[in-house]
């Protein structure tokens, strides 16, 4: 582990200015925090926070952000809070520390749904702040380089959020050097046999041939110094992954792969970078549709560079990447080049782009997403592309992913050109509208009034921008007729279990799936996303029971001495299923209470009578009484039918009692007799889905002391 001095020289090297004092009370308090912590590899857990610092100190970045590596698990893992943050190194740290704990906390591995959530909050994240995503970055890149000392199933995890969620990121912020050291890391873990081949295969490949990359680098510098343009050569063998995805994408076999050698020419002026793409061209054969100008049109984090794939030595592909020191310092960090420093002051690059516009820019396609599935997809075809550039008629740029069509083209311009679409032209030659677009073609959308999207163009746009849109309309168009044929289907299903589809027991039932409202259950169960028996069934659970024998209701609780007894508190009426703590009574026993029950703050100071205590899991006796606050409709049979739908429920009404009175209404308190906390929200459910009962709440009297 380098030292408080070691790690300030680090900084200096590109900031003298750097505030020492706060960077060593940053390391000092960071080891205070975690002094007493191990990783899994037996070091001492203040490592890692010092080895993310390190990660970013290359890539320039400033104080703040440097001394919130430090500090970044601190508020997690250790009792510092953001308060006391906030307090020694300003709100700006304590902010970012704050977020990147947010962002630990999120669990990306999840289910999709969850998983798209979990996208949203991150993008929020960035939006805030791009600085809390440079160190969650740094923080799993350090965490993947010693990921060995997990356990094996942690390391698949791991690695497989890591190829799915953060190396992308990292590519699609222009950190193309930390994506592929993650690529390859996770590499490793889930296909070590793959990698392992792969070297291999490499080391013969140099036995056979001799050094390739020193050869072509000095034909390169030769035929530079021999046009008199001064400029740096370097060249390196793509990553293990990066050759394995080149032989899935194209179905072959490593000695039929060609362009794995990769060099990169920096120079000091835009002028030299095309004088020197003329030399490549003049002394090697160009591979056609492999040549690439991001610097005429750079992608939107700001890179820019000339790809271009020659014929080297013996007929070998090789990529050579053109661009200025400027355009190289962007390529290196991406959109940190906002926060690089030079000598003690933010580094000036034109080139650099601003980190507000650049995630505005990328959210911006999130937002018409409807629906966590549509969010996930856009965010991922958003984040998996790359991009090619193409033009409209007037000569203004239009970016889309790699294999967009016309039709995504149009979704782009605007979402009325894409929903009336009915052509394309691409360079003045009429196209289907499935066409793939290349870099540099001019394309004329054709459109017609009354014109709509078709189904079938969902299959074609490669865009989230366009697929939503489709969508969006489709559902329009079709809302009205699906709504009425749910209503039928729903109709039908409740008759059949002798109950009524009525809006107040649709708007339940959407309520308890996590719909909007009744209309989009009935949309969703026309379209045939929803069964009606889902729908009945969320409303009227099978209670034929769990199964297996039932808890004596005499050792409900565990927790307690052989010798002690228990109650449970009337003022909360605590529920199996439910958090409980319990009051130890001299000569009464122990008297149970929900974990929130607000009579609790009496007995903060008396310790030694508080007893620990959790319910004993299975099937318990519907015995714990309940009460319940309901307004019911003043009508012939209304009480009746209520307390039938209770029977119905395997549930016992103990007592009744009537509050209020009026023409229209009654409000009374029912005392039902119930299994745990899910019997009860079975019961409520149910109550609520009936039309006579305008409210029903769970009633707690709080007077009911002990």
């Amino acid at each position: 582990m380098i030292d408080a001095d070691d790690l300030i020289a680090l900084v200096r090297n590109y900031n003298p200015k750097a505030d020492a004092d706060k960077l060593r009370a940053a390391y000092d308090y960071g080891a205070q925090m975690h002094d007493g912590q191990f990783r899994q590899s037996g070091e001492p857990y203040f490592t890692h926070p010092v080895a993310v610092a390190a990660i970013l100190t290359h890539m320039r970045l400033d104080d703040a952000t440097i001394v919130t590596a430090l500090l970044h698990d601190t508020i997690e893992d250790t009792k510092s809070t953001y308060n006391e943050i906030s307090g020694r190194f300003g709100r700006d740290v304590a902010e970012l520390v704050d977020g990147v704990t947010k962002l630990t906390n999120l669990q990306l591995h999840s289910s999709e749904t969850k998983q798209a959530e979990n996208f949203r909050k991150l993008f929020m994240a960035m939006s805030k702040d791009l600085r809390v995503i440079l160190v969650k970055l740094a923080d799993r890149l350090h965490n993947m380089r010693t990921i060995k000392f997990q356990r094996s199933e942690k390391q698949v995890q791991k690695a497989r959020e890591t190829m799915e969620i953060f190396a992308p990121l990292a590519g699609r912020m222009g950190m193309q050097w930390m994506r592929e050291e993650l690529e390859d890391l996770a590499f490793q873990v889930l296909n070590p046999d793959a990698r392992t081949s792969i070297i291999r295969r490499f080391i013969r490949l140099q036995h056979e041939t001799g050094d390739v990359i020193d050869q072509i680098t000095t034909d390169i510098r030769h035929e530079l110094d021999r046009a008199g343009i001064e400029a740096q050569v370097f060249g390196r063998a793509k990553k293990p992954f990066s050759i394995w995805r080149k032989m899935q994408e194209k179905e072959m076999g490593f000695s039929r792969l060609s362009d794995i050698y990769g060099f990169r020419v920096i120079c000091g002026s835009e002028a030299d970078c095309y004088g020197i793409l003329g030399v490549i061209h003049q002394r090697w054969r160009s591979v056609p549709g492999r040549f690439k100008d991001y610097i005429s049109q750079p992608k939107s984090n700001g890179y820019r560079s000339i790809h271009t794939t020659v014929s080297g030595r013996d007929g070998k592909r090789v990529e050579v990447q053109i661009r200025t020191r400027e355009m190289h310092e962007v390529a290196e960090t991406g959109v940190a080049a906002h926060w690089s420093y030079r000598d003690g002051v933010p580094a000036e690059n034109r080139f650099a782009v601003d980190p507000a516009r650049w995630i505005s820019t990328l959210t911006e396609r999130f937002d018409a997403a409807e629906d966590h599935d549509e969010f996930l997809e856009a965010v991922k075809l958003e984040m998996y592309q790359d991009q090619v550039f193409c033009f409209t008629p007037k000569g203004d740029v239009v970016k889309l992913p790699k294999g967009a069509t016309p039709l995504d083209f149009a979704y782009a311009i605007h979402t009325r050109i894409g929903d009336s679409c009915v052509g394309a032209k691409v360079d003045a030659i009429r196209v289907p509208l499935w066409t793939r677009l290349k870099n540099g073609q001019s394309v004329e959308i054709i459109t017609a009034e009354g014109q709509r999207p078709q189904a079938t163009w969902i299959d074609i746009v490669a865009t989230g921008r366009a697929k939503s849109a489709i969508r969006r309309s489709l559902r329009e168009e079709d809302r009205e007729r699906f709504i009425k044929l749910g209503a039928e289907l729903a109709r039908v299903a409740f008759d059949h279990v002798g109950k009524r589809a009525t809006t107040k027991a649709l708007a339940a039932a959407a309520r308890q799936m996590g719909l909007h409202d009744a209309d989009v259950l009935l949309e969703r169960l026309g379209s045939g996303e929803l069964t009606a028996r889902t729908v009945v069934r969320t409303l009227y659970p099978d209670l034929a029971g769990t199964g297996g024998d039932e808890i004596d209701a005499a050792r409900a609780v565990l927790g307690l001495s052989p010798e002690q007894t228990f109650q449970r508190a009337q003022c909360c009426q605590p529920l199996p299923g439910e958090r409980i703590v319990g009051i130890a009574y001299r000569g009464r026993g122990v008297v149970i209470h929900s974990i929130d029950c607000p009579t609790l703050v009496e007995f903060e100071e008396q310790n030694e009578r508080w007893v620990d205590l959790h319910w004993h899991s299975g099937l318990h006796p519907a015995v714990n009484t309940v009460s319940f606050e309901m307004t019911i409709a003043n009508g012939a049979g209304v009480l009746g039918r209520i307390c039938t739908l209770i029977g119905e429920k395997q549930a016992n009404i103990s007592d009744l009692r009537f509050v209020d009175r009026k023409p229209d209404f009654y409000r009374l308190l029912v005392d039902v007799d119930l299994r745990d906390v899910e019997h009860m929200h079975a019961v409520m459910l149910a109550l609520e889905a009936e039309s006579d009962v305008a409210a029903i709440t769970r009633y707690r009297d709080l007077d009911r002391r002990p």
